[in-house]
């Protein structure tokens, strides 16, 4: 191939490459929760039309900039994605004080603010209404199913190492397909859970795609996991999210 040949061909390569990219905008948006107003991180597409959209759950940290980027990469992607702050303007990078943070969260205020997050984005003229769907991590895991449980138009559910029920009565709420990622070393989400759950949830008749990473702990997605990241696993389970997504919402 000669030089101008090998020119072309990389420029065809890169534009595939950035195409895929939409350009996006973000901001910090205020919506009502019950008699309170909460807010989130917005990030949407700049393209004319309605989206799908996804609700995005923070860890026990709080709504950190690692959250902010995983909006904005599904942003990227074509969603309009609300990043819910479920600490109310708290987060930390301190583990004593995150987990003070979770347990101070009321699950029934957590519940209540997502469903909040969830109409909010019914509600904009730049989403598609019947395709909403939500991902969690950690903490935001278990309330991605949680969400699940008490949203019955929910297209669909991610869960990131969260936590999950197994109760048949719990089961039978979820009516949104569920993916789930899980780390085979996860002292707290052990691949027994897992298993236990895509039992619960096959015998129901749900759909439930769980994948378990061996050499993988909890948060094994988050580079800031300085000994538990693993990137090869963390790549997957963001291409896994992004078709599962891309199956259910568009």
């Amino acid at each position: 191939m000669n030089r101008l040949g090998r020119w072309l061909l990389f420029a065809i390569v890169f534009a595939g490459t950035t195409a895929a990219a939409q350009t996006v905008k973000s901001q910090m948006v205020r919506y009502p929760s019950g008699n309170e107003i909460v807010s989130g991180y917005l990030v949407t597409p700049t393209t004319s039309g309605k989206h799908p959209a996804i609700i995005a759950i923070h860890e026990w940290w709080g709504l950190n900039d690692w959250v902010k980027a995983q909006a904005n990469k599904f942003a990227e992607l074509g969603y309009v994605t609300l990043a819910v702050d479920l600490y109310r303007g708290k987060s930390t990078t301190d583990p004593m004080v995150a987990h003070e943070l979770m347990r101070g969260l009321p699950q029934d205020r957590g519940i209540r603010d997502l469903k909040a997050a969830y109409s909010y984005l019914a509600s904009r003229p730049d989403v598609e209404s019947a395709k909403i769907g939500v991902v969690g991590w950690c903490m935001g895991g278990g309330y991605s199913i949680l969400l699940a449980q008490n949203e019955p138009k929910l297209a669909a559910c991610a869960v990131n190492y969260g936590a999950l029920p197994t109760e048949p009565q719990d089961i039978a709420k979820i009516h949104a397909p569920v993916l789930g990622n899980f780390g085979a070393d996860d002292i707290g989400i052990p691949p027994k859970a897992v298993h236990a759950f895509a039992d619960a949830m096959k015998a129901d008749g749900k759909t439930a795609d769980v994948k378990i990473y061996d050499g993988a702990g909890h948060a094994f997605e988050n580079p800031n996991n300085k000994t538990g990241y693993r990137p090869e696993a963390a790549k997957d389970a963001w291409n896994r999210m992004v078709a599962f997504f891309k199956a259910n919402l568009q």
